[in-house]
């Protein structure tokens, strides 16, 4: 009875309500916040790979790249610096997270919101004019506290203000948004590669300020969420909110609900201090596990590096870009193909079977490489082989995209109770950024001496982290956000953590298998 899923009878399970026009677009306003997070991920990656770029302010790593007697494959771009300013942002990000978790929980989560867009913003301006590496660093670290920011307060925000049915949904707004964002930043990188001048990177540094003054706008207009009106003592307010995006006056049952989480919540002093507990254990692990095992997927290699990674391939400049706007379509296309299933199938077949597909193509992936660079990192990619590549590193995104992509932010976001729901994803975001960090700053590194054994060493993570799902996670779609501890509660390893007084309510749990 591997990690099993719940059947909720009566009361809460059942609140009364609808699908708002409301609260769907107030959702995906809030998750254009992903729009920042997903931009630089993509844009970072094509301006390392433009010669001007590398010119101006990584001249070593241009000269090796153009020395055509440097016949290692692997090792054309390894360059601690040229990491450092793709790395830079998510150390940043990380020591922001937990500034945010206290913005989030005293003044509500669109002030966090509205915060990381202006900090962003200013980050962008600074990159675009850059004219040194430390300017262009100090920049990065700007947009790291925008992006800490957004991505404390965003999934938090979906996940309260969104009805039980549909959360899933529409909490993968917010990776939704992160994938178009990257796809932007593809075709940013790929048009201004083509201009005259050799000024194309500042333009598409500087146009990080497009996505920030959408969510900083967006975010200014939104509504905070009942649970955080309730959470600053403003309950007739947050009744009035609930009405108004359940679309029906009886929010009864749902908000009392919401006012005992809150009423426990306050009772907690110390959230870092409680969120240790032995109650919040289950918690605590997946919510650390999640963000760690999504990183070891490998899926950043691709995404910060793929006009590098195709160039080491042995593609040109503008069809190393171009590969890259085709893997970020996919990654849009696929990432709709959760929306639509996450509810209805729910999260565990989702990381499964996305867990599966991804292995396969990444011990394919290494095969090819190996095939033809071998371990000397000699020899170039026939156009068989490297549309091949190019095929099978699309299928590998595609299966991040509708699993271990949004569902990686979606159950951390939705698995805490009220009084440690903001440092929990404080946590989320702090692991999630850390070993960004770490890959960000090592992967060149590890492709020039792993070689195409780099593909295989993400694989084996696939291999622990699917059996981590199948074995411990359990289905939370469709269960209220405040009634997630139930499903701990029924769950075959996790039960034990949880005491009864952890449940609010008498509603009965069934567990049921895998």
């Amino acid at each position: 009875m591997a990690g099993g899923g719940i059947v909720a009878q009566g009361g809460s399970a059942n609140y009364e309500g609808r699908v708002t026009f409301f609260v769907v677009i107030t959702c995906l306003v809030a998750a254009t916040g992903g729009l920042i997070f997903g931009y630089d991920i993509g844009i970072s990656g094509g301006v390392t790979s433009m010669d001007e770029f590398l010119q101006k302010f990584f001249p070593t790593v241009y000269e090796k790249e153009k020395n055509l007697k440097s016949e290692n494959q692997y090792c054309k771009f390894d360059s601690h610096m040229l990491q450092l300013f793709t790395s830079s942002l998510y150390l940043a990000a990380l020591v922001a997270s937990f500034f945010a978790s206290a913005t989030t929980r005293l003044f509500g989560r669109k002030v966090s919101m509205v915060s990381g867009g202006c900090v962003f913003l200013a980050g962008a301006v600074l990159n675009g004019a850059a004219q040194n590496v430390a300017m262009l660093i100090i920049g990065r670290l700007l947009l790291g506290v925008g992006i800490g920011y957004a991505n404390q307060s965003v999934p938090v925000y979906l996940s309260e203000m969104a009805p039980p049915k549909i959360r899933g949904a529409l909490n993968i707004g917010f990776q939704m948004a992160i994938t178009i964002g990257i796809l932007a930043a593809n075709m940013v990188n790929y048009g201004t590669a083509q201009m005259k001048g050799g000024n194309g990177w500042r333009i598409s540094l500087a146009l990080a300020a497009v996505p920030a003054v959408i969510m900083t706008v967006g975010a200014i207009f939104l509504p905070d969420t009942p649970n955080s009106l309730i959470e600053r003592g403003q309950t007739e307010k947050a009744k009035e909110m609930l009405q108004k995006i359940r679309g029906v006056d009886d929010v009864s049952a749902e908000f009392q609900d919401l006012v005992d989480a809150s009423e426990a919540s306050k009772q907690v002093e110390h959230p870092w201090k409680n969120i240790l507990q032995r109650r919040y254990r289950p918690q605590l692990v997946i919510v650390v596990l999640i963000p760690f095992f999504q990183q070891l997927t490998g899926i950043n290699v691709i995404m910060f590096y793929a006009p590098v990674l195709f160039k080491t391939l042995g593609f040109g400049d503008n069809a190393s870009l171009m590969s890259a706007v085709i893997s970020g379509g996919v990654n849009v296309i696929a990432t709709s193909v959760s929306v639509f299933t996450v509810d209805k199938f729910g999260r565990r077949k989702l990381f499964l079977q996305g867990g599966s597909q991804m292995l396969v193509c990444q011990i394919a992936v290494g095969a090819i490489i190996a095939s033809v660079f071998g371990v000397a990192g000699e020899g170039s990619f026939s156009k068989g082989m490297g549309n091949a590549a190019l095929i099978l590193i699309c299928l590998y995104v595609a299966a991040f995209a509708w699993s271990w992509g949004p569902l990686g932010w979606l159950v951390p976001s939705e698995i805490f109770p009220l009084e440690i729901r903001s440092a929990g994803q404080s946590i989320n975001v702090s692991v999630n950024m850390l070993f960004t960090f770490f890959i960000g700053q090592a992967f060149l590194t590890m492709l020039c001496h792993m070689k195409f054994g780099l593909f295989f060493f993400f694989g084996g993570f696939v291999v622990i982290m699917t059996l981590f799902i199948f074995f411990f996670l359990p289905e939370t779609k469709n269960v209220p956000i405040e009634e997630i501890s139930k499903v701990f509660k029924a769950h075959w390893f996790w039960g034990k953590y949880i005491p009864d007084d952890a449940i609010i309510g008498n509603h009965h749990v069934q567990p049921k298998g895998a």
